[in-house]
């Protein structure tokens, strides 16, 4: 039998996963009708042929902001296309389109253009961008997903865009931009944000009763029958309105739990389950974050390693940067100085990597006792994902049977 036929034959958890992904938008959002119904009334203007409001729409992560945006956009493109109006929604995440190059031509492209991604002068793209739209009676609504990434490079695309309908005779443009930051329009230039702000939504966070609601919801659609145990949809219901109602952590908390659960060969998900994707989750979380630190970051927790898996329950500053200098040598990099790391440690502590205690030493003043915060094996296999600290695997290795720092000093 083929691994994949063995594997695919012993499923019984899942019906289909991916309804359990935030990409996925249901036919139906619990607790958003107010939501709806107000951005619903602000587009309405789009099937006459008017130019509707612009909108911004705020709410922390995990309130349903851009899963309502696409609800309605779904039913806004139906409705249009049984009257016979020719109205499109050109959704753009701008985490990933963050230049207003790249913005114009993506919306080019969605209107039959050709345009690369790069390359060409940005008023030649901004030309093509006017003319696909203005090729024929329309109303295109641009939703820009993470807006603040995009304002945070400059407000140049957002200015454009928002007087944009003055040059056309055509076509007319709306903008729908999504944030989990308020404080983005402050780099806004204030006729920018004039033009952008005309209605505005705010997205409160989820209680525990309303995520369990939106899980069973998805529960039905996700999974075979009776194959969650009663307490696991309460309990993730319960953990994510912890986490300031946060509906993308109570779903991917309900699909690890599923997948820790099939890989175990289990015929149910259980609590226990739950428990094992808080860590799972938690220690994804963290791995991305090191991916993202600096060089010299990443030498120092690779110090950290070294002193770990040497015999060092507990390190102080003084006996990391010791390991730390030692190992910027080996790959060629300038040391920082003392105090610098030190401020290094405690943005490490802030972000859940390792765990500091300042601890008094009478009269020899005080000092900080340092140890990693999660699996040394784990923490090893991210950071030698960077090219720049292939070679200390090797040196690693040779320093597991040192038992002093001297001799760290020496290698």
């Amino acid at each position: 039998m083929n691994i994949f036929e063995r594997i695919l034959s012993s499923s019984r958890i899942f019906k289909n996963r991916d309804v359990l992904r935030h990409t996925y938008t249901p036919d139906e959002l619990p607790h958003r009708d107010e939501q709806i119904n107000a951005l619903a009334t602000i587009l309405a203007p789009a099937l006459r042929y008017e130019t509707p409001s612009n909108v911004l729409i705020y709410g922390k992560t995990g309130t349903g902001k851009t899963a309502t945006v696409k609800f309605v956009a779904r039913q806004l493109e139906e409705m249009s296309s049984k009257l016979g109006v020719r109205c499109l929604v050109h959704y753009i995440n701008c985490e990933l389109i963050d230049t207003q190059y790249r913005v114009f031509a993506s919306i080019a492209n969605a209107l039959g253009r050709n345009i690369p991604m790069t390359g060409l002068p940005t008023d030649h793209v901004y030309e093509e961008m006017k003319k696909a739209l203005d090729l024929r009676k329309q109303v295109v609504i641009i939703v820009l997903d993470e807006i603040d990434k995009l304002v945070k490079k400059g407000d140049e695309a957002l200015y454009n865009l928002t007087r944009i309908n003055s040059e056309l005779v055509n076509a007319k443009v709306s903008i729908i931009g999504i944030s989990n930051d308020l404080k983005f329009k402050s780099f806004l230039d204030p006729r920018v944000l004039s033009s952008l702000s005309e209605e505005e939504l705010v997205f409160p966070p989820y209680n525990a009763e309303q995520l369990r609601d939106i899980l069973e919801q998805r529960a039905k659609l996700a999974f075979h029958d009776g194959v969650l145990d009663d307490d696991v949809i309460p309990f993730c219901s319960a953990l994510a309105a912890q986490e300031h109602g946060d509906a993308r952590k109570a779903l991917d908390l309900l699909r690890v739990s599923g997948e820790i659960a099939e890989r175990e060969g289990a015929d149910r998900v259980t609590k226990e389950h739950v428990k094992k994707a808080v860590k799972k989750i938690e220690s994804d979380q963290i791995a991305e974050t090191v991916r993202t630190l600096p060089t010299h970051s990443k030498v120092l927790l690779f110090g950290m390693i070294v002193l770990t898996e040497s015999g060092y329950r507990k390190f102080t500053t003084g006996e990391v940067y010791t390991v730390y200098r030692n190992l910027c040598k080996k790959i060629g990099l300038d040391a920082l100085t003392q105090r610098r790391i030190s401020d290094l440690i405690s943005e490490l502590d802030m972000l859940g990597i390792i765990n500091s205690v300042v601890i008094s030493k009478g009269r020899y003043g005080r000092t900080r006792e340092i140890r990693l915060d999660m699996p040394v094996d784990d923490l090893k296999v991210v950071l030698l994902e960077d090219y720049r600290l292939e070679s200390l695997s090797a040196y690693e290795k040779n320093l597991k049977s040192l038992t002093t720092l001297d001799t760290f000093g020496e290698a």
